[in-house]
């Protein structure tokens, strides 16, 4: 099948195209306003942002976050002996949500472990800022209450020292850059 358009017909439907392409644009550049936390702050996230609930950073409890909606995997980890299934929400969907404007995220850890994340990871592999292993909530004492978790098992390349260094337990704090 070939596809001819006249010059006005064409305009049309490249207008039309543009029109739409912006409305697009425009609503992902208006992420909904994020609501102040209502609980205990669980994670801040600052700097190249454009998403804020307090002043120019955006703090989250715990049903905030869940809020974003969830996905679960089950993956091996150097961490465990046997596999676990880890909830959250993707780290994707936590940037948008933000509207991060950056190209890394230093994440820092409650003992001041701080790694920084390529935000290409969050679209090029599954990674998840797990709020639940194995169906329940993490404590402090055992990586929670936030874990920055790969889905190790769906690319041997993720079974690396690299992605694993960048698996944050204990997060408390992000920073866009």
């Amino acid at each position: 099948m070939q596809l001819s358009f006249t010059r006005r017909g064409f305009g049309r439907v490249a207008g039309f195209a543009a029109a739409a392409g912006l409305v697009g644009t425009i609503r992902g550049a208006l992420a909904a306003p994020l609501a102040k936390p209502e609980g205990k702050v669980v994670l801040t996230i600052s700097g190249l942002s454009g998403n804020t609930n307090n002043g120019d950073k955006a703090e989250f409890d715990m049903p905030m976050i869940e809020a974003l909606g969830t996905q679960s995997f089950t993956t091996k980890t150097p961490w465990y002996k046997d596999p676990v299934t880890f909830s959250g929400v993707p780290m994707s969907k936590l940037m948008d949500a933000v509207g991060a404007k950056g190209t890394s995220v230093t994440v820092t850890a409650l003992n001041d472990y701080a790694t920084d994340i390529p935000i290409e990871d969050f679209k090029a592999h599954p990674v998840i800022l797990a709020t639940k292993r194995d169906g329940n909530y993490m404590p402090v004492r055992d990586k929670g209450p936030l874990f920055i978790v790969y889905n190790y098992d769906s690319n041997a390349e993720l079974q690396h020292q690299r992605f694993y260094s960048r698996s944050v337990w204990q997060v408390a704090r992000m920073v866009v850059k």
